[in-house]
């Protein structure tokens, strides 16, 4: 029976390289809808997938076969990301507009990806036109394996909890607003797990604890464009896992995550039996806006107290707590060998890149981008160009310098792709001119995130590197007039796509993407195409390539 069943997922969802006997498979069948909601009390439509919103929780283990059977019921076409998931030797299952075509109207595609090696609190959302403004997003945990210790005892339960700030405009009007050269301006509030709440109103609790019982809180800002600060009332947070890896273990009262960040954070129920609040609000915008949510203790009929925990204030106080995260070098992850073993700092940088955010204005019309070039995506995905070897009718590699000008006064419109060799160790700088938080992801790897720090990056900065404990993430944050940098190896062959979680700049043109290639065209790098990809552009209808052996 097991032959059988593995005989049709190879011809299903993928190709033999990546059927492995001894991971267990998981099967799922989400349907894409439109629906009603009122996420901040005015109706409108969003993006349910199997009637929810926000979507399904998605619960797997390291190296569990993920297959996700999505049928498009929407009326434009359609895709999903995992963001940070890394999708090793498989960036096809990536789900961006640079390596997948997207799933038609009325239609389907089957997902099949193993978060390989990897352990941690995620999420999945959806990257076409502005449907993330609509929903389509929803928690992703990848559980330790049984074998593998975790430094930390078993909670009680373990809660998603999806931040994020929201339009009650609709996506298509938004849509509009952004073709059209204007801004967005600010949201119209905050939402825990695609609700809103008011102190003192009636909130049914979304999260339930037993008194002297401790829980895994994991924390994701699914939002679009606000920093959102987290706390709850009277109750310590102790952060234990950040993007994938487990961190020293400190307590704090409250948190700042980013947009598309997220912390696993232990909270032990060692007060009074009653309600307590936990709070999100945005940070650095002109106008704070914030939402409540309940956790009931259990058996509790004492409503929490009106009097909300305070937000810190400023910029610097938020620097000050990245900086305070540390890489645990002695705890295991997703492998038996401690997280430390791996001595990043001792690597020789083979290149040195700067990406400068951009923003100017391109035929009356408001564009974003890095170093001059804003980025557009193209009818026929980047990778399936590249693998049909037909990138030269597509793309340009390379159409941004690794230092650009030290003034950029204008944004060309067009594909901004890297070509970065395979297995090199590379530095990137994100420089942010700009008065406004910005925070940048990569797909397909973690990085070192080493630094951020006001002013301009000069090579003498690399002295206040943290070459030793730097957290390995994929989502960095950048203060403004400030710069971050990051540290990692490009060893994932794949197109991978760097962007600004501020949805409305990537959607602009902030963004680019990495084309990581393999010399050997191996399996042993990178799995062959999917027989179920869908083709379209120039390549549809042409047949695969050779496959690699």
């Amino acid at each position: 029976m097991e032959g059988r069943l593995l005989t049709v997922l190879v011809c299903l969802v993928s190709s033999v390289a990546i059927v492995n006997a001894g991971d267990p498979y998981f099967f799922y069948t989400w349907n894409v809808t439109y629906g009603t909601a009122s996420p901040l009390g005015v109706p409108q439509k969003v993006i349910l997938i199997n009637g929810q919103f926000p979507g399904p929780n998605l619960n797997s283990t390291s190296n569990n076969n993920v297959v996700i059977n999505v049928f498009n019921n929407l009326d434009e076409p359609f895709l999903l990301t995992w963001s940070g998931i890394q999708h090793r030797k498989n960036s096809w299952q990536d789900g961006v507009a640079g390596t997948s075509c997207p799933i038609p109207a009325g239609q389907n595609f089957t997902y099949h990806f193993q978060p390989k090696d990897q352990i941690g609190s995620y999420f999945y959302y959806p990257t076409t036109s502005l449907h993330r403004f609509a929903g389509g997003f929803g928690g992703l945990r990848v559980n330790s394996r049984l074998l593998i210790p975790v430094p930390y005892a078993d909670p009680e339960d373990e809660y998603t909890v999806l931040l994020g700030d929201w339009y009650t405009t609709g996506h298509t009007a938004l849509k509009s607003l952004l073709d059209s050269g204007r801004t967005l301006g600010l949201p119209n509030g905050v939402l825990i797990n695609g609700k809103s709440g008011k102190v003192g109103g009636n909130n049914e609790p979304l999260f339930t604890m037993k008194p002297g019982k401790t829980y895994k809180y994991r924390l994701c800002n699914v939002g679009f464009k606000s920093t959102l600060n987290f706390r709850i009332q009277n109750h310590k947070m102790k952060l234990v896992e950040m993007e994938g890896s487990h961190v020293l273990q400190n307590d704090y009262d409250s948190l700042d995550v980013h947009v598309g960040q997220c912390f696993s954070v232990l909270v032990t129920a060692n007060q009074a039996a009653k309600d307590y609040y936990m709070v999100a609000s945005t940070r650095f915008l002109k106008k704070e806006l914030s939402t409540v949510g309940v956790i009931r203790y259990e058996g509790s009929n004492v409503q929490a107290s009106a009097e909300l925990p305070k937000a810190p204030v400023g910029w610097a106080w938020s620097l000050n707590q990245f900086r305070s995260f540390r890489w645990n070098l002695t705890a295991s992850a997703a492998r038996p060998n401690p997280q430390g073993s791996y001595h990043y700092g001792k690597i020789n940088i083979t290149r040195s890149i700067k990406l400068v955010n951009t923003k100017s204005m391109v035929d009356g019309k408001l564009r974003f981008g890095f170093n001059g070039v804003s980025h557009v995506d193209t009818e026929t995905p980047l990778k399936l160009a590249e693998y049909f070897q037909m990138a030269d009718k597509v793309f340009k590699y390379n159409v941004i310098k690794d230092e650009p000008a030290a003034k950029i006064t204008a944004l060309t419109v067009e594909p901004n792709v890297l070509n970065i060799t395979f297995r090199t160790f590379v530095e990137i700088i994100f420089e942010n001119h700009e008065k406004s938080m910005q925070s940048f992801h990569l797909d397909g790897y973690s990085f070192f995130a080493v630094a951020s720090e006001p002013g301009k990056w000069t090579p003498e900065s690399r002295k206040n590197y943290n070459l030793l404990d730097a957290v390995s993430r994929h989502t960095v944050q950048v203060y403004p007039k400030s710069w971050s940098a990051i540290l990692l190896t490009f060893d994932n062959a794949g197109m991978w796509n760097i962007r600004a979680e501020n949805w409305e700049r990537r959607y602009l043109g902030e963004q680019l993407y990495v084309s990581v290639q393999s010399p050997e065209k191996s399996l042993r790098d990178e799995y062959n195409i999917p027989l179920n990809t869908n083709l379209c552009g120039i390549v549809k209808g042409l047949p695969l390539p050779t496959v690699y052996t």
